[in-house]
């Protein structure tokens, strides 16, 4: 199984994980991980630039980091490519 860091994330996101994993009964990891296992099986249609950029925004607001869309993007293109 792989492992993921996730840095900078906004403390406010961190409190909503907190408090969501609490809600289901499940370690902040264990959520994380339904989270993420939601998201990436919901979704047959790949994910727009926009959208993508949208989602970005919300999550970081004023505080993201700089090129995320462009590496999320490359990261994708080079997977694509592994398939």
């Amino acid at each position: 199984m792989a492992t993921l860091n996730i840095r900078n994330l906004p403390e406010e996101i961190h409190q909503k994980l907190r408090i969501r994993a609490a809600i289901s009964g499940r370690s902040m990891e264990a959520e994380a991980r339904a989270i993420l296992t939601n998201a990436c099986s919901d979704s047959s249609e790949p994910v727009s630039a926009t959208s993508l950029q949208e989602m970005v925004s919300e999550l970081y607001g004023q505080k993201k980091p700089k090129r995320v869309v462009d590496d999320l993007l490359l990261e994708r293109r080079k997977a694509s490519k592994l398939e």
